[in-house]
């Protein structure tokens, strides 16, 4: 069994960043999607939807140095 998730949408806000105790880093950030659909009367709706992120080592690293709010991000 295999659940794999892509999104494409832009960084909440800065990724905190910790080291465990073990020195495994760590960094934590939010990623907003949003999605456009018609209503039943035409009209255009947007949805946002929130997700919680968490990369480890190297990824983690790459985060603190390269994410920033606001910016797009693709998600695999």
């Amino acid at each position: 069994m295999v659940n794999e998730v892509r999104l494409i949408g832009r960084v909440g806000k800065d990724p905190e960043f910790r080291v465990t105790a073990g020195g495994t880093a760590m960094a934590r950030f939010t990623l907003a999607t949003t999605e456009s659909r018609k209503d039943k009367d035409g009209n255009r709706t947007k949805e946002t939807s929130w997700h919680r992120c968490v990369v480890w080592q190297k990824q983690a690293e790459i985060a603190r140095d390269y994410l920033k709010k606001g910016k797009l991000l693709y998600v695999e």
